[in-house]
């Protein structure tokens, strides 16, 4: 469905084309309500406006107009004068929820607002400043952490569609290349008892899947190798996950990465990769948005089709067995590769 679905007449067209254009409005509400803790402090109950701009240090002119905003959009309910969470948009904007989705939201205000604002430019140029070293996000815990919370608001809901797509009980370890501070090793773990995992990610990420692993009770069953996994080798196991990491890569890259993997599968073993593939035809909206934006944030960087990522499977010794769509934020698919016994 495109935005001028449904539409009929030039004025309808015209406000289709308003709303699109505009729709950076709602994102920022979100987004500043997050920065805000506004969800959070809500979850403590009920407040009046005045007690909120009170506790967020908020002017009431643009406040008010903020506050009921939220209401419209439906992340915030107002009764009796007293504002309060909407109960299902609580589940993913209250800061300790399982599902809480505010690390992402808040890296896409600090980030990728501020990217996507240069497109332009991105598409005649290559600003320095949009097309970085993606090592600059690990120069400070503070950076890795906030890089981690965006990154588990995705992953946490593709790693129980990996229960679905996997077949776990013909393996009995697992690497995850690029798998952050552990949380889809955590999900397979604890779901799995009889599997051992790994996570293989740059040496900074360590601290913070320690803590992570800790509080999820979970670090007898998942340890950590630092390395660079253009550089480095990843510990031998029998399943490689490799999620939301190609699309951050040039294709010569990708499939370089491919065949390091290939040396790190035991024999008879499977590579599982998870992305948001492009349909063979290019007009699923979401996934070329998602690629586009992939394309701003990391030189190269892009999505790619399910033929493509078999392509790079096959070429690095590996044999295609399946590739199926998940229920997950950005409409992936997970491909699934073996290796010969």
């Amino acid at each position: 469905m495109t935005v001028l679905d449904q539409t009929s007449g030039p004025a309808s067209v015209a406000r289709a084309l308003l709303r699109l254009n505009t729709s950076y409005f709602q994102a920022k509400v979100l987004q500043s309500a997050v920065e805000l803790d506004l969800f959070g402090l809500l979850a403590e109950g009920p407040a009046t406006a005045e007690e909120l701009f009170d506790r967020l240090g908020l002017r009431a002119r643009p406040g008010g107009d903020f506050l009921d905003s939220l209401v419209g959009l439906g992340l915030l309910e107002r009764r009796d004068g007293r504002y309060a969470n909407h109960p299902e948009a609580a589940e993913f904007l209250v800061p300790g929820s399982p599902r809480y989705l505010g690390g992402s939201i808040a890296q896409h205000s600090r980030l990728h607002y501020r990217s996507w604002a240069s497109l332009t430019d991105v598409l005649r140029n290559e600003p320095a400043e949009v097309q970085r070293d993606f090592r600059k996000d690990f120069e400070n815990l503070d950076g890795v952490r906030g890089l981690m919370g965006h990154m588990d608001a995705f992953n946490s809901f593709v790693a129980h569609e990996l229960d679905r797509c996997v077949d776990w009980s013909r393996h009995t370890s697992f690497v995850d290349v690029g798998g952050a501070r552990g949380n889809v090793a955590a999900h397979l773990v604890r779901v799995h008892p009889h599997l051992r995992g790994a996570v293989f990610d740059l040496p900074q990420v360590e601290p913070l899947f320690d803590e992570h692993m800790a509080a999820l009770g979970t670090a007898q069953q998942v340890r950590f190798v630092g390395g660079d996994f253009f550089a480095d080798t990843a510990p031998a196991s029998d399943v490689a996950i490799i999620g939301h990491v190609l699309h951050d890569w040039p294709p010569a890259a990708r499939a370089e990465l491919l065949k390091r993997v290939f040396e790190a599968v035991n024999p008879g073993g499977i590579v599982v990769v998870y992305d948001a593939m492009l349909d063979d035809g290019r007009t699923d909206a979401v996934s070329l948005l998602q690629s586009l934006n992939c394309g701003i944030m990391r030189d190269g960087g892009s999505e790619y089709t399910v033929a493509e990522c078999r392509r790079y499977a096959e070429d690095a010794g590996f044999t295609f067995v399946s590739a199926d769509p998940v229920d997950s934020l950005t409409g992936d698919r997970v491909l699934i590769a073996a290796k010969p016994s």
